[in-house]
C-alpha cells in the first residue's frame, strides 16, 4: 500500500474526503498545526523574539506592498 501526502485547502476538505472515499481508498487527516508547533525549538523561539524586538526598535525594513519593496530596491 502507498502513502500519498497531499495539502488540501481547508474549504474543499469535505469534497475531497468524499471523493477519495468513492474510489474506494481510505483518507486518514492529519493535523498540520500541531506538528509545526512541535518543529519551533528554544532557538529558533529566542531569535524569533530577537527579531521581533528589532522590528519595535525600527531596526529593520518592512515593505507592506510589492511596490514598496521595488521602490526600495530601486533606491539602493
Amino acid at each position: 500500500m502507498a502513502t500519498v501526502t497531499l495539502q488540501v485547502p481547508t474549504a474543499q476538505i469535505g469534497w475531497f474526503e468524499q471523493m477519495v472515499r468513492t474510489m474506494g481508498w481510505t483518507f486518514t487527516r492529519k493535523d498540520v498545526a500541531e506538528e509545526a508547533r512541535q518543529e519551533i525549538t528554544p532557538a529558533l523561539r529566542r531569535r524569533i523574539n530577537a527579531a521581533r524586538k528589532e522590528s519595535e526598535r525600527g531596526e529593520t525594513i518592512r515593505c507592506n506592498s510589492k511596490a514598496e519593496m521595488e521602490q526600495y530596491f530601486a533606491s539602493l
